[in-house]
């Protein structure tokens, strides 16, 4: 059974603006190490995000969400019939939002912003035992850059506080497990992607600071768990689907400033649920050349409130997908829709937030592209 449509989820949840999962943009997908020999692929496209409300005061907030581009590329070698390794780039981590200032935004958070860059290099290898099981593992690095302002009536103290993060350098690890049933196209894997600390130099002004403060912080980027399979159910028809779980807790930007220590309790500068993202999917080969798929994504709301900094608390999305193959090339191209759950937003402390606004019309479309190439 050929199946044109195999490692094609990690292009999909490519083209999905992860709003509402911390700062996470793609789900650093190990999908081309079970591509067949030597192989290399290019990818990108583009997001286009529409997440609006109003304040407290009854001010509409304006789009806060900047519309963003992604790109990355692969190669994996296959060394022997047992052995194979792979390098990655990609852009898993990043963020824009913007607050616009009145009479276009809201005088609460008007002026508010957080932006985040990120590019992560990733360098894998796999066996394969003769039993059909299979482990891969390697070692993840990841340069990252930010900075942040405060602004509106919203933030009170804090108003005006600036904060400007350099680009450093993090490490991490990635190991797995996957077991295949080549007859019917079956595979699970289970990957865990580690915490990456980066020690990052940050520079504080303005708010209640008389002077600029700056200092060297340490902040993760959270570990993972992804659980992908897929499993032919008729000819030349294909079911995949995933589950990933991601402890965006341990996300934390510990500063000078930040914690602020108050009576009823602590005062974060980032604070973000755990999430879980469940996506569900079939595809079918319709001829030699050409292939197609639809998949469901579902990823729950986590808590009542949430930050100004990631206004979205859960998500549904479906994508469509079409792969054309021609000789060593396949082509795949996807576009995407994701309904984005609204929230309260509240800044504060930890279980004793103020609601400063509401957002209640968000989604997103995506589109990706994906070149891939046998040798």
């Amino acid at each position: 059974m050929k199946f044109a449509i195999t490692g094609m989820a990690a292009l999909l949840a490519g083209t999905t603006p992860l709003l509402a999962g911390g700062i996470e943009r793609a789900p650093q997908s190990l999908g081309i190490l079970f591509e067949e020999g030597n192989y290399a692929e290019l990818s990108f496209g583009a997001v286009d995000p529409t997440v609006e409300g109003t304040d407290v005061a009854g001010f509409d907030l304006g789009d806060v969400a900047q519309g963003y581009g992604f790109a990355g590329l692969g190669y994996k070698h296959q060394f022997t019939p047992s052995l194979s390794g792979a390098i990655i780039v990609e852009q898993p981590f990043g963020a824009d939002i913007r607050y616009p200032l009145p009479p276009e935004g809201s005088p609460v958070l008007g002026g508010t912003k957080v932006v985040v860059n990120s590019v992560t290099y990733t360098a894998l290898a796999r066996y394969k035992f003769m039993n059909n099981f299979s482990v891969h593992g390697g070692i993840r690095a990841s340069r990252a850059d930010g900075g942040l302002t405060l602004e509106g009536a919203g933030y009170q103290a804090t108003r005006g506080y600036n904060l400007d993060i350099d680009d450093e350098w993090g490490a991490g690890y990635v190991i797995g497990a996957a077991y295949e049933i080549p007859d019917i196209a079956g595979r699970i894997s289970l990957t865990y992607n580690s915490p990456i600390e980066h020690d990052f130099q940050m520079t504080e002004s303005g708010g209640p600071l008389p002077i600029a403060f700056t200092g060297d912080y340490t902040v993760k980027t959270p570990r993972s768990w992804t659980l992908e399979g897929q499993t032919g159910i008729a000819a030349d028809t294909l079911l995949f689907g995933s589950v990933r779980w991601v402890k965006w807790s341990e996300f934390v930007v510990d500063n000078f400033l930040f914690p602020i220590v108050s009576p009823i309790g602590d005062i974060p500068l980032v604070e973000v649920e755990d999430t879980t993202t469940y996506t569900l999917g079939v595809g079918r080969n319709f001829n030699d050349n050409w292939a197609g798929s639809v998949s469901f994504l579902y990823e729950p709301s986590e808590g009542d409130t949430v930050s100004p900094l990631a206004p979205t608390n859960g998500r549904k999305a479906i994508t469509l997908a079409a792969i054309y193959t021609m000789d060593k090339f396949k082509i795949t191209t996807g576009i995407n829709y994701t309904k984005l759950g609204g929230s309260d937003l509240g800044i504060g402390a930890t279980g004793a937030k103020t609601e400063v606004a509401t957002v209640d019309d968000s989604h997103a479309w995506g589109v990706g592209v994906r070149i891939g190439y046998s040798f």
